[in-house]
């Protein structure tokens, strides 16, 4: 991989001035012999807040796609006022709306009432047993207060019957019946039996599950050699709605979460389930996601023999130098490098012994790059002349060693861009929607017992545009 070839070069800077500071270095009484405590990582978690406004028009064409035509059917029923009969309600035409205020709004439908009316069969309706047909049509206007409900669905909190937009009035031998008030009653019977009184009219949740299927898979990236994944695991799901002026409407529209790592061949084959909706207070565009990077000192290692191992380096004009043997640990909150060196000066003459290195990790913006600061040595070697040479060079060569100890990290923030860009970018039958200005950077380093842990942090917003 890339990675290994700019690994490489680290660890050459690393070691070659490790090396230098080998030749001038003693045994240190400076913290590299204290490490204290490990730290401790916080949990890495996810959270995305998007404001989503529905335009208006899109929201129209999902009422008209999701209303049925036939809406009220009832045969040789009792309608009431002395009436029975069969009457059908269908929607004629694509309804209109409008908002009354930030939660009810103000629904128009065109509809047409077919079947037959005439008297119930007591009284005078033993005597008159015909029935009138009818076909009228008539717009009537309802005020609605509709709430999404924390199981994801759609009910209806209040139904009022405005205007029926029309009269209906039918003549039966030479009696005029007046079936308005019918009408208003059976429409309204309708919708609280099957609106108010319902727990929910639609239910939004398989529309959610299928985006969140898709977008709550697990992010794989791949990095030294390395396959992991990191999944999703929502632990709350917030959301605010409400209607603008202008009729559209808006959703703030929250999911907060725990990050797992798995092994990239163990990694959940399906999205972890949506948890209830709770109330959301949060208006802004953003999204962050910590994904846990743990590299095994074994792997570290590996890498550090496989590129560094048994190779000759020139330390100085006089003076060539082998290392082998390398052996990473955490070191507090410092990593730590021990390693056997040979070296041979030009005189023939030949060292032996070891060295340990303890950096800091950390990050710099403006290079992408893993860096080490206040690093420090310890040197072990027989040769006197190494030994007592430390006094006079050790903060020049501290220096040196804070210069040059780094390498690029650009390989992992690209992996992770391209991951989580490919992975969030949704594509749903009501709007598309995609990452911007993502952007990922390490926002901590935690050396721990068996791996050195890098957290990635993935920031951006996401843009919403609707079908």
């Amino acid at each position: 991989m890339h990675f290994q070839i700019r690994y490489r070069s680290l660890c050459h800077s690393l070691l070659y001035l490790a090396l230098l500071s080998g030749f001038f270095a003693c045994k240190s009484a400076l913290p590299i012999s204290s490490p204290g405590e490990l730290p401790s990582p916080p949990e890495p978690r996810s959270s995305v807040n998007v404001p989503l406004q529905i335009p208006a028009g899109t929201l129209t064409s999902l009422m008209n796609s999701q209303i049925p035509i036939m809406l009220y059917q009832i045969e040789n029923s009792s309608l009431g006022n002395g009436l029975e009969g069969t009457l059908n309600l269908r929607r004629t035409g694509p309804l209109t709306w409008s908002a009354v205020d930030s939660q009810m709004i103000q629904l128009t439908v065109p509809l047409q009432i077919t079947g037959e009316v005439g008297l119930e069969r007591t009284g005078l309706g033993n005597l008159i047993k015909g029935k009138i047909p009818i076909d009228e049509r008539f717009q009537p206007t309802f005020a609605i207060d509709p709430v999404i409900l924390p199981n994801w669905s759609v009910g209806v909190e209040s139904f009022e019957l405005i205007d029926l937009g029309g009269e209906l009035g039918l003549n039966l031998m030479g009696m005029e019946l007046d079936l308005s008030g019918v009408l208003r009653k059976q429409i309204q019977k309708w919708a609280a039996e099957n609106l108010v009184a319902k727990p929910s009219v639609a239910n939004l949740k398989p529309l959610v599950d299928l985006a969140w299927a898709q977008a709550g898979k697990p992010i794989v990236v791949q990095w030294q050699g390395m396959s992991k994944a990191f999944s999703i695991q929502p632990t709350q799901a917030k959301l605010f709605d409400y209607f603008d002026s202008q009729g559209n409407f808006n959703l703030w529209l929250g999911l907060d979460g725990k990050i797992n790592t798995h092994p990239a061949d163990a990694a959940p084959s399906r999205a972890f389930p949506l948890p209830n909706l709770q109330s959301n207070s949060d208006s802004t565009n953003r999204l962050e996601i910590i994904l846990p990077v743990g590299v095994s000192y074994e792997q570290l290692d590996r890498l550090l023999q496989e590129n560094l191992g048994n190779r000759i380096y020139r330390v100085d004009k006089k003076t060539t130098f082998i290392p082998s043997n390398f052996k990473s640990q955490a070191y507090g909150d410092r990593i730590g490098v021990e390693m056997d060196f040979s070296a041979e000066k030009s005189n023939g003459k030949q060292l032996e012994g070891k060295i340990f290195l303890v950096g800091k990790p950390a990050f710099d913006q403006k290079s992408e790059s893993l860096l080490f600061e206040d690093i420090n040595f310890r040197l072990e070697s027989d040769s006197f002349q190494a030994r007592t040479g430390a006094g006079l060079k050790r903060n020049k060569i501290i220096r040196q060693l804070e210069k040059r100890a780094q390498f690029p990290l650009d390989e992992i923030i690209e992996e992770g861009l391209a991951a989580i860009q490919g992975r969030l970018a949704l594509q749903t039958p009501l709007a598309k929607f995609q990452i911007q200005d993502l952007k990922i950077s390490p926002s901590g380093f935690y050396p721990q017992s068996s791996s050195f842990l890098i957290y990635l942090k993935a920031s951006g917003r996401v843009a919403v545009d609707f079908n």
